[in-house]
């Protein structure tokens, strides 16, 4: 297969732990061809979606090595005439992200093969995608209300306050029913009624982990990554210093797993990445799910292995 990978700047990857490096390096294993450009690279021409491309050569697949990578010059090629195109964009999620979202739903309808499907990934904000699913979730509300915010915190006793935009555990704030700070939080976040606001009861499971459960291809990868919170800290992102330790998933990690992974293959969600704290599922990444090197480092599954095979399933279907 020829490959298209929209992504970040290549020199910042940090191959020893990216996971969209581990699916280059898989793909290139199974004799497929990387192509790559950036979001900004991508433009409508002609009525044409063009992108200024290279062509990706991997001289380090173990990764940690400053060059590990050689590029052909670059060309301008329409994203139809590749038979995969992944976008692998990190969030945020602003504007630019949503209108790369239509240019590449504009190339699906002139034959190329996205995944995952751009009006999914739009459809599935990460964190408001979790009402879908109330069966597996805490007691949580979202409104620009902050009366109703206070009064949520209130009713669970200790409460987790996030914006549905926010990325890597950043703006998150737990405070108890009789924090002094708790109207200081919901001001900030809310700006007294103008920005929507999630509110989760706080798990204190957390402490346990925040474990990343991956579904690749309708199926469910079985070990997840749990990320501890450092001493102190209620987030276990590890963009915000949380430890990543590899497990076997928990019957509540697989019933949860097993449930949505059809449901959102279906929706041409090839790769998803659910949060689970405890028994209950906080969020669905659909943008750009990692953990693969970690899981993998830690286990020896083969988790990028699972994703190209499931990327050349899909595509032999057509």
């Amino acid at each position: 297969m020829r490959i298209a990978i929209v992504l970040d700047p290549l020199d910042s990857l940090k191959t020893t732990k990216d996971s969209t490096f581990a699916m280059m390096v898989a793909a290139q294993a199974r004799g497929h061809e990387l192509h790559v450009c950036e979001q900004g690279e991508l433009s409508l021409i002609g009525g044409s979606v063009i992108a200024r491309i290279r062509r990706l050569h991997l001289t380090d697949t173990r990764g940690g090595q400053p060059d590990w990578y050689r590029l052909d010059p670059e060309l301008d090629a329409p994203l139809a005439a590749f038979d995969a195109v992944l976008m692998r964009k990190d969030p945020p999620f602003d504007m630019e992200y949503v209108y790369a979202t239509y240019l590449l739903e504009h190339a699906q309808r002139e034959g190329a093969r996205v995944f995952n499907d751009p009006r999914a990934v739009r459809d599935h904000n990460e964190k408001f995608s979790i009402a879908q699913f109330p069966q597996f979730t805490a007691p949580t509300i979202v409104t620009r209300d902050p009366a109703r915010l206070r009064a949520f915190a209130v009713a669970q006793g200790e409460a987790v306050f996030k914006l549905l935009d926010g990325m890597g555990g950043a703006s998150i704030f737990r405070a108890r029913a009789d924090d002094p700070n708790l109207s200081v939080i919901i001001e900030t976040m809310n700006r007294f009624g103008e920005r929507t606001v999630m509110a989760q009861r706080y798990l204190p499971q957390i402490v346990d982990g925040d474990k990343r459960v991956l579904l690749i291809g309708g199926q469910v990868v079985p070990f997840c990554l749990a990320r501890i919170p450092k001493q102190g800290e209620a987030r276990g992102n590890l963009a915000a210093g949380g430890t990543g330790v590899a497990r076997e998933l928990s019957a509540a990690d697989r019933r949860i797993g097993e449930a949505l992974a059809p449901v959102l293959a279906a929706r041409g969600l090839l790769l998803v990445g659910l949060d689970v704290i405890g028994d209950c599922l906080t969020e669905v990444n659909v943008t750009s799910p990692t953990c693969f090197r970690e899981i993998a480092d830690q286990t020896g599954f083969d988790v990028a292995g699972m994703f190209v095979e499931a990327l050349e399933r899909a595509i032999a279907r057509g």
